[in-house]
């Protein structure tokens, strides 16, 4: 009886519409962005694409469609194995938690919480070649400009969710 309730609930036509969005996420970065290098440093839009889902659907949701994008974004960039299939169903889950008590899903909201995401990626990607590599801290600048650079596409990913939600 519950699968029924569950199954009633789901809104086929915004499935849908979350799963083309996130397929064009993923192929706007796999072909537009892996190319835009300024200093050397590429943009990366997924995590924003996640947050994005997670304010408007929810920490539940979101995260599920977070996990799909994750497990997607694996099997893309060959260098990581599941740290994006880890990492954003738990950004999409806090940032759906923050936006349902602490902060509005509106633009600045967004790209706030959206600049975190960015930020903690940086850091986890960092994190992962320094242990590894027991390199030193010098990454951090990569991960800052990482970020900085990420925030305008990641702006782009505020639009198609909004729209729909309304």
């Amino acid at each position: 009886m519950m699968l029924k309730e569950i199954w009633s609930k789901i809104n086929l036509r915004r499935v849908l519409l979350y799963a083309l969005y996130l397929f064009l996420a993923l192929v706007f970065q796999t072909m537009v962005l892996t190319y835009i290098r300024p200093l050397g440093v590429c943009p990366f839009v997924l995590p924003a694409a996640a947050v994005a889902v997670g304010m408007f659907e929810g920490g539940i949701w979101g995260a599920v469609f977070a996990l799909i994008l994750g497990i997607f974004t694996d099997m893309v960039f060959v260098e990581s194995t599941v740290t994006f299939t880890l990492l954003f169903p738990a950004l999409a889950f806090a940032t759906g938690f923050v936006a349902q008590f602490f902060i509005n899903r509106r633009f600045f909201g967004f790209m706030l919480a959206a600049a975190v995401a960015l930020l903690i990626t940086g850091l986890v990607q960092m994190l992962k070649v320094w242990a590894a590599d027991s390199g030193s801290m010098s990454m951090l600048g990569t991960v800052l400009l990482q970020t900085l650079w990420s925030l305008p596409p990641a702006a782009l990913a505020y639009f198609p969710p909004a729209k729909w939600i309304e």
